[in-house]
């Protein structure tokens, strides 16, 4: 990545106070080379965790499963202080990981609001995951906020159960000056749509001398509220769980000032690997692993050189590979096919700085044109209608990329 230093961000977005973010045209060097759809895709990284919950009997097992997904699917952001391109209307990212088991396809559906909507399937039918994103960006004087508006759906074929919930909202601090860190905070409801039972999450917000940082604490109820299990952890980190009578006597110790019983303590990412870890906010103390519980998730440990590669976690700087043949069949949409982002990637600034001024001037032209034809934008996978289990507005997958028909693709590139 090129260094950020020579840039005055404040230059650009004093301009901008409380205003929203996605009609602003930032320079190229806030970027990281990958587009908003592929950054979506991150949620995918540990989708094991979604295979784990398909084999699960019952469903409070289920529910573990689900929810620590849920936290996998922001772990990515971490670090991740560079800024994804903004699709272009009608752009498109397919993945297929046959190792991984899935196959996913999204689509910028929407350029103003900017809304981008996905789908992805298991490829032994175990599940569905499918939603539509808008995020909607804030700049408040020191910091941006990124609050992810749109429902995500996760359906577990074998049970015939359905999961919604909303992502917590990211905020990059110190975006005028000093280090850049990001936390991320609110409360994320997972609901099982069948049982009725439901997962609440509270991601922390930093808190005076950071204490919080990272933390993410909640708990599984029943229809009735009647708590079934206790989650706790770090989004950056991992995961854990425990029953919640075990939870209250662990928690009635510590306020007696009892020493509780030795705890085994999380094996931190630092032990795991010095290189890896940059320091950011000061308090990476792990977490405390209370006894008696189970580790739900833990974070994949990044590449070596991740920091000089704003911060890429190795599934991510897979994202953006163009293998030999690859172009004769991806969708001519396809974000791996956008040149600003490839001549990013390929260190050449300059370039990439033209190439994305001339494709956005290419899509602006292109709205012109419908506006005096007067034609409405046709999206081509997805279709506006209800999510099936909120009832909710939502794009929905209107199936077919898979066949392979590319022929009414609009050129955008």
């Amino acid at each position: 990545m090129f260094t950020r230093s020579d840039f005055s961000v404040w230059g650009i977005l004093k301009k901008c106070i409380g205003l929203e973010l996605s009609k602003i045209t930032m320079p190229i060097v806030f970027n990281e080379p990958l587009s908003f759809l592929q950054r979506i895709t991150e949620y995918m990284e540990h989708i094991y965790l979604v295979h784990r919950a398909s084999r699960q009997p019952q469903a409070l097992e289920r529910m573990q499963c689900v929810a620590a997904f849920a936290v996998s699917a922001v772990a990515s952001q971490w670090e991740r202080t560079g800024k994804p391109f903004n699709p272009l209307l009608g752009e498109t990212y397919e993945l297929i990981r046959e190792d991984l088991g899935f196959r996913f396809i999204s689509e910028q559906v929407s350029h103003h609001p900017p809304v981008s909507a996905f789908y992805s399937e298991g490829l032994c039918q175990d599940f569905l995951f499918h939603g539509s994103i808008y995020p909607k960006l804030k700049f408040w004087g020191k910091s941006v906020e990124a609050e992810p508006r749109g429902t995500i759906t996760l359906e577990l074929l074998r049970h015939n159960e359905a999961y919604t919930w909303t992502n917590p909202t990211c905020c990059v601090h110190n975006v005028i000056i000093g280090k850049l860190w990001i936390e991320q905070y609110g409360t994320v409801e997972i609901l099982n749509h069948r049982t009725g039972d439901k997962c609440v999450l509270h991601f922390r917000p930093c808190g005076l001398f950071g204490k919080e940082l990272h933390k993410v604490e909640g708990h599984i109820q029943d229809k009735n509220k009647k708590k079934l299990f206790i989650i706790y952890g770090k989004w950056t980190e991992c995961l854990w769980g425990i029953d919640p009578a075990a939870y209250e006597s662990f928690r009635k110790q510590e306020r007696r000032g009892e020493p509780p019983r030795k705890a085994q303590s999380g094996i931190s990412m630092e032990d795991a690997d010095t290189e890896v870890v940059d320091a950011v906010p000061e308090v990476q103390d792990t977490v405390q692993v209370i006894p008696g519980s189970r580790l739900l998730w833990r974070i994949n440990t990044r590449p070596p050189n991740s920091a000089q590669m704003y911060n890429f976690t190795s599934f991510t700087v897979s994202l953006n590979e163009l293998q030999t043949g690859m172009e004769k069949i991806l969708a001519p949409t396809d974000c791996r096919l956008r040149p600003d982002i490839r001549s990013m990637e390929n260190g050449n600034m300059d370039l990439a700085s033209q190439e994305k001024e001339r494709l956005e001037e290419k899509q602006r032209e292109a709205r012109r044109e419908r506006a005096k034809e007067d034609t409405e934008w046709q999206t081509r996978w997805f279709h506006q209608g209800r999510n099936p289990h909120t009832g909710t507005p939502d794009w929905l997958y209107s199936g077919g990329y898979f066949e392979r028909d590319f022929s009414g693709c609009p050129d955008i590139y």
